[in-house]
């Protein structure tokens, strides 16, 4: 299990309730062990799963720590075996003081020399939106002592824990990248022509300028036709198409012109560092995993880059044009 919103809790993959006896919790393991061996004709995947479900909560210790809201990054949270990137955010909440690793964690320190320069807040726009919506599924009025409290979040529907997905997938990447070097700058939650989108982060550096949309469906995905597709992900969202979309008409108005743009997930949400549409109207356009973004940023995607002098100019009408969501 990951710490991500979206994820499923143990106690889904084990299909009982949360407030379920211990030995209720360990019958509901054995059978599902029994069902999903790959022995007798079930899903390794699954088998997985549901192993690493028990070791969440399957005795009192660590069912009152994962209860508790503890993080837990030694499984991956899509049942593939693999161990998590530990993406997730943990530290002071917006509204202070959670431990919860739902809660935003503190900025890095601005002192170093070796940090790029950063404006913008990520996750600003989609945390706002998550307490504003999750204040109306509450109930106006009702009082939320900690908005971050895992059981609580877990409790609330999905479009409600998605931005708070959203958020944390934000501030990863923007962590992730801030160390690239007083070389590149970043602008992140960049407004654009439409009120409902912006462009979570653009990054500027010797390879050229980048669009970035940073995300976390709590799904396995994948690139197919030239888009990011996955069982979490609706019909209605193509997150390539409205990224290079809202990115070209938001580089015309600046009189600039982005390398390529990437959609940015969980190193455990993809099978592999990198995928790249090869061919079609959004060709060059990278599906990646966040450990791997710093790279494509210092490389490109095999472009030779720009000049020190177009670095300065670029920099300048962004600086001067951008507005932030």
């Amino acid at each position: 299990m990951s710490d991500s919103p979206l994820s499923v809790s143990p106690y889904e993959v084990l299909g009982v309730s949360s407030t379920v006896g211990q030995e209720e919790l360990r019958k509901a393991y054995r059978r599902l062990l029994r069902e999903t061996h790959p022995d007798t004709g079930g899903s390794a995947a699954r088998f997985n799963a549901v192993q690493v479900a028990w070791e969440r909560v399957g005795d009192a210790e660590s069912r009152a720590s994962y209860d508790r809201g503890a993080p837990h990054r030694d499984s991956s949270p899509y049942a593939s075996g693999s161990s998590a990137s530990g993406s997730s955010a943990s530290g002071a909440s917006a509204s202070g003081g959670s431990g919860s690793p739902f809660a935003a964690r503190p900025p890095s320190p601005a002192g170093s020399e070796l940090r790029a320069r950063s404006y913008g807040h990520p996750g600003g726009r989609a945390r706002e939106g998550y307490l504003e919506l999750l204040r109306e599924w509450a109930g106006r009025g009702t009082a939320i002592a900690d908005p971050y409290d895992p059981a609580f979040v877990r409790s609330a529907p999905r479009e409600i824990r998605h931005l708070l997905a959203e958020a944390l997938a934000e501030e990863a990447t923007a962590r992730i990248i801030s160390g690239l070097g007083m070389g590149f700058t970043i602008w992140n939650c960049v407004a654009t022509n439409s009120p409902d989108y912006s462009i979570d982060h653009i990054v500027l550096g010797p390879a050229g300028l980048f669009a970035i949309r940073s995300e976390d469906w709590g799904e396995p995905v994948r690139l197919l036709k030239g888009e990011v597709v996955g069982e979490a992900i609706s019909a209605q969202d193509e997150p390539i198409h409205d990224l290079h979309r809202f990115a070209k008409k938001l580089a015309r108005s600046l009189g600039v012109r982005f390398t390529a743009v990437a959609v940015v997930v969980p190193d455990e949400a993809l099978a592999e560092p990198m995928q790249m549409v090869e061919r079609g109207r959004y060709a060059g356009s990278v599906l990646i995993r966040r450990s791997v973004l710093p790279q494509l940023v210092r490389v490109g995607p095999g472009s030779a880059g720009i000049s020190v002098g177009d670095v300065f100019e670029v920099r300048t009408r962004l600086q001067n044009g951008i507005r932030f969501a």
